[in-house]
């Protein structure tokens, strides 16, 4: 991600004071969020948003916190939670509230729990809308004050991470009408920011940051609503009372979930508690994924990472390339858009060189941070070249490769530039304000010797030259199927030079393992860390070794039970509350245990599939996090949160699919129309596993894998088309 370190990993560096933190952990309190493409809110238990110094609450539109503010008082007091959870598509809050004790406007006092209020709150088109039902309980009318409260700060999301501003902009005097409130911003980039609260029926009194509703509630099951409506895009017109918009808004968002979950497949199986985490995981990726011009594309995660990044994007299009194709089509289609094609230091950009961030808010256009749009990452252009190779092995689409292919040649391009006499492709940043580790551990501690002692650059990753080699197999294929069969030979040439170098420089005897990268001498930093993992997912690693590397993983300083560490117990960075030293990514477990069943070591990706299902039923909602603590599993204890990660996060949604798919050993032949199952198991906790909609060019394909004593048989349910299924043991 963008931990923004100030100085070059090097001997003595200190801890980046931009990096993710906050003074509050986000697991003190228990929060929701909601997303619709470039809008996302966290609000609490019973729907308030409350910022203060160090929480991210509010409403945000394109890295700015449109509303940090909305309060809900009932009778001067504020409502009591029952309950409170998300929709199953992820699309509204609900939030069951009654009233404390409180009093009406004529004194009469009305007892605890006789007012029932249901608090209903979702997000679309660039804008919040939100439904308050009141109902009485009692046995007489009540009438009482209902005040909602309201804030807008215009908070740049580096602010709220914790960044301090010499300058910023200001607001203007607020327009309050009789039904509405406009708050206007005029940052120092000159762009317009504006908050627009819209209520509905006219409240009795508003003033700039509060309206105040008399609702006189008669006794039975009618129902009095109030309805507020919160718009972020300046300019944004739509003429109809929040009222009447509420219900069509619903509609129109419940329409586009059903739409993208169609074009996806689904997983079901015996396993209720199974089921909903893979529903859940799905519900979240389809929220985090927005509508773009050329296509969906996954945005990271919330609340940090609400935007597009390349690495993140790219590898959750990998994970999930099975069940939706699609998503990869619109991930490729925008960084071939975004491609750089000049040289820019400020951006670390490179021609050829794929996205790695962009971000819209005040700071990034004041390039108060350096991520407007910036290229820092070495490995997004190559896994672009992977993710092309990928879909086209997937669906056999040569035309959607045929159009980026002047893309692809630009990617190859920079990796040959930026390549050593061995292929190696190393990072160094050209901006000091820059991420100074550029692969996904971008920590600026996460690249060490044995000693602890922190690498110096050019640096040379591990997983970074598996990538590069299948990116050059990938391009290879591609190539012969364009025709360009010259060009193919060459590619795969130097893919054969790559892994012949790899092989010799990056393998420690004394480890088992490929160390985690090598320093600007070329001193391996020999150290036991996830990413060796990655060169079974390239192909890049010898079997004899991958079998090692395995074994190492899998091994107790490794796999703590829940998951693999990033950092082996016993190394000198080892910490299991770190960022990237020894904390367990639950996207880095779904790429190992896919490199796991390419060396068909599918037992060892069942026992890590094992191993995360586990953890993520331990989450809020069985929703696996952008990460955890790199803690022991013990018998009676649950994986220990990280206190600042991301949830949902779009690669850990990925992750059970990726996980299920390395498992049955699911591939894909478009040309004879095959869907392949090689070697499949299925996890203990599994006995049976369907996967419904599986679509290999105009066909589809429903089938159902159970388990039979040790082996599995497979059922085809559902066929329409030319398709048929393979099962190898």
């Amino acid at each position: 991600m963008d931990t923004l370190p100030t100085n070059e990993a090097a001997p003595g560096a200190t801890p980046d004071p931009n990096s993710v933190s906050a003074a509050t952990s986000l697991q003190e309190r228990r929060f929701h969020v909601l997303k619709n493409d470039d809008n996302f809110a966290v609000l609490d238990s019973i729907g308030d948003m409350l910022a203060t110094p160090g929480s991210t609450d509010g409403l945000y539109y394109r890295d700015t916190r449109h509303l940090s503010q909305i309060s809900l008082m009932v009778g001067g007091a504020r409502p009591l939670l029952l309950s409170s959870s998300l929709s199953r598509d992820n699309l509204m809050l609900t939030a069951n509230l009654t009233n404390a004790r409180i009093y009406d406007v004529h004194g009469i006092e009305i007892d605890q729990g006789l007012i029932y209020i249901r608090r209903s709150v979702f997000l679309v088109g660039g804008a919040c809308f939100c439904r308050l039902a009141l109902f009485n309980h009692g046995m007489q009318p009540y009438d009482i004050m209902v005040h909602v409260g309201f804030e807008s700060d215009f908070a740049d999301l580096f602010e709220v991470r914790g960044m301090h501003r010499l300058q910023r902009g200001t607001q203007q005097a607020r327009v309050v009408s009789p039904d509405s409130v406009r708050v206007d911003y005029n940052g120092l980039d000159h762009a317009p920011r504006q908050t627009l609260l819209r209520f509905d029926p006219m409240p009795v009194d508003l003033g700039p940051d509060c309206a105040a509703f008399r609702v006189q509630l008669l006794p039975g099951k009618h129902a009095t609503t109030v309805f507020i409506q919160v718009e972020c895009e300046p300019h944004r017109v739509d003429e109809r009372r929040p009222g009447l918009a509420f219900g069509s808004y619903l509609l129109q968002a419940r329409r586009a979930a059903r739409a993208s979950s169609a074009r996806t497949a689904s997983i079901e199986s015996t396993n209720t508690e199974f089921d909903e985490a893979i529903a859940r995981a799905a519900s979240d990726l389809r929220m985090l994924t927005t509508s773009k011009p050329t296509g969906p594309y996954p945005y990271a995660g919330i609340p940090w990472f609400s935007t597009a990044f390349g690495r993140d994007a790219l590898i959750t299009a990998l994970l999930v390339l099975w069940q939706d194709p699609s998503l990869a089509r619109g991930v490729l289609g925008y960084l071939a858009q975004e491609q750089a094609t000049e040289f820019d230091p400020s951006s670390d950009a490179e021609p050829g060189k794929i996205l790695h961030e962009v971000r819209a808010g005040e700071m990034a256009e004041m390039r108060e941070v350096p991520f407007r749009r910036y290229y820092g990452s070495v490995d997004a252009t190559p896994l672009f070249v992977m993710l092309a190779g990928a879909y086209l092995e997937r669906t056999g689409d040569v035309e959607a490769l045929r159009a980026i292919w002047p893309n692809i040649e630009a990617a190859l391009g920079w990796m040959d530039h930026r390549g050593d006499g061995d292929g190696f492709v190393s990072y160094h940043r050209m901006t000091e304000d820059g991420l100074a580790n550029q692969g996904w551990k971008d920590s600026y501690d996460s690249i060490s010797h044995a000693d602890g002692t922190l690498a110096t650059g050019p640096i040379t990753l591990c997983e970074v030259q598996g990538y590069v080699y299948a990116a050059r197999r990938a391009a290879a294929d591609i190539a012969r199927q364009l025709g360009h069969d010259e060009r193919a030979t060459a590619l795969d040439a130097a893919a054969d030079r790559l892994q012949i170098a790899f092989e010799a420089k990056f393998w420690s005897d004394r480890l088992k393992t490929y160390v985690l990268a090598l320093d600007g001498a070329g001193a391996q930093c020999d150290v036991r860390a996830s990413n060796a993992g990655h060169a079974l997912l390239t192909g890049i690693a010898s079997p004899e070794r991958a079998a090692l590397v395995a074994a190492g993983l899998m091994s107790a300083e490794c796999f703590s039970g829940w998951g693999i560490r990033t950092l082996a117990v016993g190394e000198v960075r080892y910490n299991p509350m770190s960022y990237h030293n020894g904390s367990v990514w639950p996207h880095d477990n779904a790429l190992i245990a896919l490199g796991f069943a390419r060396y068909g070591l599918i037992a060892e990706a069942a026992r890590l599939f094992g191993g995360l299902y586990s953890a993520g039923g331990t989450f809020e909602m069985r929703r696996l996090p952008e990460l955890f603590c790199g803690f022991t599993r013990r018998l009676g204890q649950l994986p220990t949160p990280y206190p600042v990660a991301c949830s949902p996060q779009a690669w850990a949604a990925a992750t059970l699919p990726a996980l299920v798919q390395a498992c049955l050993g699911l591939s894909f032949q478009p040309g004879t129309g095959t869907v392949r199952l090689d070697r499949p198991m299925l996890p203990s906790f599994l006995d049976q596993i369907t996967l419904r909609n599986l679509s290999l060019g105009t066909a589809m394909l429903s089938l159902t894998v159970r388990r039979s004593g040790e082996q599995v048989s497979v059922e085809t349910l559902h066929r329409h088309g030319d398709v048929q299924v393979t099962l190898t043991s």
